[in-house]
């Protein structure tokens, strides 16, 4: 399709995509909109440099090829550079979304899925305010490169999130309701769990009591556990942080024991969702990496360089969040593996500790926070009142060997608001999850 000259490695990524946001505050329609471009990012490589291009007219790809062309210098043995042996080979057309795509769903349909809970949000007195958001985005990707890689595949996601601020004389609460999957016909239509959730949100508010400060068990829920999995480990597995520290590299070698014997935490881009990528956007086929396994260090997330700069295998984990930017080492859907008990038997074994249920937000790498929303106190192994926690934390190491029992359910999240933010590029569309996660000692706050 494109004259590639000899001497470089180049690849063409050409991405369409469709995106819809509708949003209503206390049901009044804030904005029903409707956003769709085709656009390409081009680089070549030269051995020495890279250099690179994006434009919104795919009809000028081969015109800012060849602009590059005449900035870089021919290689003659651009294909021995380690990097450009690395790079993968593939042939595949891989549209999973032709038939179920979001853009075949009239925006009025959309809109009428948000307007089946308006009901239930305006009957009760405790709920002050509420936005209601659907957002969907599906993705056609087509990858060429000079080695000979032709892809053409789809990813796609469907969501809608509510949030709510409940108040009560002095006592306030906010909290959020989400769902997404990867089609709109997946998305969960009956108000049954929205009912119970705002519930709860309002028992919690109600009853909840401050929590005394110090260090307890503390039960993380598959959210609270994804997220810590994601922002507390997952990016440390990020190879592109290591290259050239040999600090870090020391501190994460793999093989290094660096967890419980129980724990095994997974990136894998082939899981449908919000982290679905079944190649990346340098053609590297996605699979299950283990990151640890069974407590010890076993792998972690590369793009192409940096599996060449390391010596290490390919990962599928070079992304971009749209064609004005370069892929970097990002993750897809990260999780911690189940175990064997129940989330019964977790919370039998407590004395005295926590389970944390939702959480606002979490952050951190060698010391990590977590900002709880529900949370419960356990005493003698029954949850017996709700409790208001500022914040658990602790260092990334330490907790991660302090894990000592995991639940035989994995659930896996998918959304649509919000995303994975590294550099300048967010917001990345990612998976993240994992059973329920007791940890033997955390700090409460």
């Amino acid at each position: 399709m494109y004259t590639f000259q000899k001497g470089f490695y180049t690849d063409v990524r050409i991405e369409e995509f469709y995106e819809t946001t509708i949003t209503y505050t206390l049901g009044q329609l804030d904005e029903s909109k409707i956003r769709k471009y085709k656009a390409a990012f081009i680089r070549v490589f030269d051995g020495s440099l890279w250099y690179y291009a994006a434009t919104s007219d795919v009809d000028q790809v081969q015109n800012e090829l060849d602009k590059l062309y005449g900035s870089a210098r021919p290689n003659p043995d651009i294909d021995n550079h380690p990097v450009v042996r690395a790079f993968e080979v593939h042939q595949d057309n891989k549209l999973c979304y032709v038939e179920s795509g979001v853009d075949r769903v009239p925006k009025a349909e959309k809109e009428k899925l948000l307007q089946s809970f308006f009901p239930i949000l305006n009957a009760q007195p405790a709920l002050k305010m509420w936005k209601a958001i659907y957002i969907d985005a599906k993705k056609i990707m087509t990858l060429y490169t000079s080695k000979g890689t032709q892809l053409t595949y789809d990813t796609q996601r469907a969501g809608y999130a509510l949030r709510m601020n409940f108040s009560e004389g002095e006592k306030k609460l906010s909290e959020s309701y989400q769902q997404a999957t990867d089609t709109f016909e997946g998305l969960r239509k009956d108000t049954e769990p929205l009912q119970e959730h705002i519930q709860k949100c309002i028992d919690f508010m109600t009853h909840a009591v401050p929590v005394k400060p110090g260090k307890y068990t503390v039960i993380l829920s598959p959210l609270a556990a994804g997220i810590f999995a994601h922002e507390s480990f997952g990016h440390k597995s990020e190879s592109d942080f290591m290259v050239g520290d040999e600090t870090m590299i020391k501190e994460w070698a793999i093989g290094k024991k660096v967890g419980s014997d129980i724990l095994s935490i997974v990136d894998c881009g082939t899981i449908p969702g919000s982290g679905y990528v079944p190649y990346d956007d340098e053609g590297t086929k996605a699979r299950e990496n283990y990151l640890i396994k069974d407590g010890i260090l076993t792998g972690r997330l590369h793009s192409t360089s940096t599996a060449a700069l390391l010596q290490e295998g390919l990962t599928g984990n070079a992304r971009a969040i749209n064609f004005e930017f370069e892929p970097i080492v990002r993750m897809t859907t990260t999780y911690i593996k189940p175990g064997s008990q129940t989330k019964e038997e977790l919370i039998e074994g407590v004395e005295q500790g926590f389970l944390i249920e939702t959480v606002n937000h979490g952050s951190g790498l060698s010391t990590f926070t977590m900002a709880p929303s529900l949370a419960y106190r356990i005493e003698n192994g029954k949850v017996v009142e709700p409790v208001n926690i500022s914040v658990i934390s602790g260092t990334v190491f330490e907790t991660l060997s302090l894990i000592d029992g995991l639940s035989n359910e994995l659930k896996l999240l998918s959304f649509v608001t919000g995303g994975c933010g590294k550099m300048e590029q967010y917001p990345l569309p990612v998976g993240f999850g994992g059973p329920y996660v007791r940890v033997r000692s955390m700090m409460v706050q």
